[in-house]
This record gives structure tokens, sequence and C-alpha cells, in this order.
């Protein structure tokens, strides 16, 4: 099998099940790359299909596309994971996860709590921001594992 850019961008997108603008969105964000032919137009090498492939297992297990790239990126050439490569980069993964879980679990015990109390408890709310203790430190929502925040 010949590694030759010569697949299109449909072939490609039919192939992986992925809609064209999701290549393209690929491309734009770095993990993937095409190459133009005479004509102008996107060709794509074989292992791209194999790439993109990993981009989707990722994403279905909560990898955000910026831990995807930065994962591929270490890489040597930016070559195509192969089996050895995916054994390390799903340990790596299973990390994040890990971490992911930990921190969804506290904050299901908070949503717990809130919901007991009816916020009938403004003192002891591990969500509540008494008298705008956030508002020098972050913008936005109050963050439920913000170490401003205390019980």
């Amino acid at each position: 099998m010949t590694l030759e850019a010569n697949l299109s961008v449909g072939t490609v997108a039919k192939r992986a099940g992925v809609a064209v603008s999701a290549l393209h969105f690929y491309e734009k964000k770095g993990l993937i790359r095409s190459w133009r032919n005479q004509g102008n137009q996107r060709r794509y090498k074989r292992d791209v299909l194999r790439r993109i492939a990993v981009i989707k297992a990722a994403q279905k297990m909560g990898i955000t596309l910026e831990e995807v790239k930065e994962t591929l990126s270490t890489l040597p050439e930016k070559r195509t994971p192969n089996k050895e490569d995916w054994a390390n980069m799903s340990r790596q993964w299973q990390r994040q996860l890990d971490e992911k879980i930990a921190y969804m679990q506290r904050v299901r015990a908070y949503v717990d709590g809130c919901i007991g109390c009816g916020c009938l408890s403004m003192q002891r709310c591990p969500i509540y921001n008494p008298e705008d203790k956030l508002a020098n430190v972050d913008g936005g929502a109050v963050l439920l594992d913000h170490p401003e925040l205390g019980d």
C-alpha cells in the first residue's frame, strides 16, 4: 500500500465517516494535513484514515481536540500513530480521564448537597460566593472547585 497523497477530501470523509467540513476543521486545528495537487485540490495520504480514527476514538472518550493535538504532536515527524503509540496515548488519556472522573464525582457530591439544602443554608453551600469573594479572582460563573470558595 502506498502512502502517496492521492485520496480526495470526499473519499476520506466517506471512508472516515465524517463530514468534509470536519476534515477542514481538523486540518485547521493541525490534527491532519493534506497536500494540493496540480489542480489545487486537497489530497490526503491513506494513513490519514487511521489518524482520524484515533481522533474520533479520543473524542468519544471525552478527550478534547486540544489534548489530542498535544498528544499527536509528540510523535516523531508527526507520523500516524501505530499500535505502540496507541498504547502510550491510551495510558496518558486514561490518567486524564481518571482526573476528569474524580472531578465529576466531586461536582456530583456538591450538587447532591445543593439539592438537599434547597439553598436554605447559604453559609454551608459549596457553590455560594459569599460577599462576592471571587470578584477579584475570576470572571464568569462560580467554579465548584475554586480554592477561594471554601465551605
